[in-house]
């Protein structure tokens, strides 16, 4: 169970005050208009920025405090942000190389995630000789190699055409199916957000003004 409690977050004028709780497998989708604060909401949670007040709660843990590299929460960026100087099995590894994973296990994870996501003998390939879509399920495999406690997702299908984007969809679905852990969808799209999440959240003015449990996925 993921817990946020009045996290709390001004600059000038305008200011982010996030309520919200995700349980075990459930992904809730965080719906609302550019400049409405759901990216301030999602770094607040990872810990890539500081409140001002409130708490992060997983499982009963209050994580406020710790910094984002111990946190354990995976992010998936828009803009994916895969390093283009390792091969996509660096790329999924990289956070168990930083943690001191022995090469042996690193190996298993990378060919573990890539079947998942249904890449396999992809572990060697440069980032930039793949498709969007590819760089995509690089990026989320990467996003499940750590075995997170809980998954951030910031519009990671935006800058694709709408065919691949509805794929993607697909694959999402699919893969998220091998992870309990509780998941934050960031999007603009009200059809995507119903597709992917089982409940929405729509924020407006740095608050989430309406919830609504979906259960289309059970």
């Amino acid at each position: 169970m993921l817990e946020v409690k009045e996290l709390k977050k001004s600059y000038g004028n305008f200011s982010v005050s996030v309520d919200l709780s995700v349980g075990e497998g459930e992904t809730l989708s965080l719906i609302g208009p550019s400049g409405c604060g759901k990216t301030t909401a999602l770094n607040l949670i990872a810990g890539l920025i500081e409140p001002e007040s409130g708490s992060v709660i997983i499982d009963g843990e209050d994580i406020t405090r710790l910094p984002a590299w111990k946190r354990n929460i995976s992010v998936v960026f828009q803009d994916l942000a895969l390093f283009p100087h390792l091969d996509v099995g660096g790329n999924i590894a990289y956070g168990l190389f930083i943690r001191g994973v022995p090469k042996k296990e690193r190996r298993r994870v990378i060919e573990q995630n890539l079947e998942i996501v249904r890449l396999q003998g992809y572990a060697e390939r440069r980032i930039d000789t793949l498709s969007g879509g590819e760089k995509q399920r690089v990026a989320i495999a990467r996003a499940l190699a750590s075995s997170p406690r809980a998954l951030l997702l910031d519009e990671p299908f935006s800058s694709l055409d709408a065919p691949l984007r509805k794929s993607l969809h697909n694959d999402f679905l699919e893969i998220r199916a091998h992870s309990k852990a509780p998941c934050i969808f960031i999007t603009h799209d009200r059809e995507e957000a119903m597709m992917l999440g089982s409940k929405i959240a729509l924020m407006t003015d740095g608050r989430i003004k309406e919830l609504s449990s979906l259960n289309i996925h059970e």
